[in-house]
């Protein structure tokens, strides 16, 4: 049987991965530990649950959005952005929840460049 998957915007799983890849680093996990199907430790579990949260608040994305971008079902994301909300009481990870959201928003506001052949360093292939 396969899993039902909802077709999800190319922008919005390279907005998933940017903030995968900032919780992965932030908390010392692997990008593919977080991303395992099957059940993965507790660290890794939050630390995937913080770059959904962190998805949510930096884009603005309602939970459904989030959900369907991380791969996972609604009811996840919810539950991951509801931990990670409770874990804001704590000054640590709300600081550094801050610097991510900022780091975050700074990376997306980046300008485009098209690394094509002919148009990447003055047309020199």
């Amino acid at each position: 049987m396969q899993t039902y998957r909802v077709p999800v915007l190319e922008g919005d799983r390279i907005r998933a991965d940017a903030a995968l890849s900032l919780s992965a680093l932030a908390f010392h996990i692997p990008v593919e530990e977080m991303n395992r199907r099957e059940r993965v430790r507790v660290r890794a579990c939050r630390a995937r649950w913080s770059a959904m949260y962190l998805a949510h608040v930096s884009f603005g994305w309602p939970l459904e959005r989030v959900a369907h971008a991380f791969g996972l079902n609604r009811a996840t994301a919810s539950t991951a952005c509801r931990w990670a909300e409770d874990e804001r009481d704590r000054d640590d990870y709300d600081l550094l929840m801050d610097g991510l959201e900022g780091a975050l928003r700074g990376v997306m506001e980046l300008p485009v460049v098209d690394l094509h052949p002919e148009t990447a360093f003055g047309g020199r292939k």
